[in-house]
């Protein structure tokens, strides 16, 4: 388990969240200003404040912090996951909230901008593509599928292939607003807006997972 990192004589010790958000923060930084070679552990420690050896005890290498820089995305909305609509109006309510929580954390600058440097090429990119996949869409994917399987358990919604419908709910509500901002074509959150896309995007959902026996998710 990570201890505290030192402080400078006379201060006391620098608490370890307080390094960890650091180090997170950091890794965005160097990886967004000089890009992924430079974003070395010792860049990252130094960017951080932080002594090298206190970086290996978060991450054994750089693709590992910066994954976890991107799963701090996902974390970001996973407490929506946790929504428990009892009736199918509650449903649809509960699906375009998590989908607007999801927005906020992948559709920021930060998000935004990370998006755009995989678009280039760059040494290292399979490496950085690799942590973007796992930490942030597949985490993503898997979280919203087990949400959507729990609703359908309870008898509301209609998702015989959770996993599939959810990879097509993240595409539908995310990768073309993301697109259109990497393209420097609508601003990324929080200063632009989705709200109108994911009124669409549940438009068409309340008739894609409506239950046969339900008249509607839309209420």
């Amino acid at each position: 388990m990570p201890q505290p990192e030192k402080g400078l004589r006379g201060r006391p010790p620098r608490p370890e969240e307080d390094v960890r958000r650091a180090l997170l923060q950091s890794a965005m930084d160097v990886l967004l200003e000089s890009g992924y070679e430079a974003a070395t552990m010792e860049a990252i420690a130094r960017r951080a404040g932080v002594a090298k050896k206190t970086a290996y005890r978060h991450a054994e290498n750089r693709q590992e912090l910066i994954g976890l820089a991107v799963r701090q995305w996902t974390d970001g909305y996973a407490p929506s996951m946790q929504m428990d609509p009892q009736d199918t109006g509650d449903v649809a309510q509960a699906l375009r909230t998590i989908l607007e929580n999801i927005c906020t954390q992948v559709l920021s600058e930060t998000a935004v901008r990370v998006f755009r440097l995989l678009t280039t090429e760059f040494p290292g990119k399979q490496e950085l593509l690799d942590s973007y996949q796992r930490n942030g869409i597949e985490r993503g994917q898997m979280l919203l599928s087990g949400w959507l399987e729990k609703q359908s358990r309870k008898g509301l919604l209609h998702a015989p292939e959770p996993a599939v419908l959810a990879k097509a709910i993240l595409a539908m509500a995310v990768a073309e607003p993301l697109r259109q901002m990497a393209l420097g074509m609508k601003h990324p959150l929080p200063e632009g807006s989705v709200a109108a896309h994911l009124d669409a995007c549940m438009d068409v959902l309340s008739l894609l997972i409506v239950r046969p026996d339900s008249p509607s998710l839309a209420g």
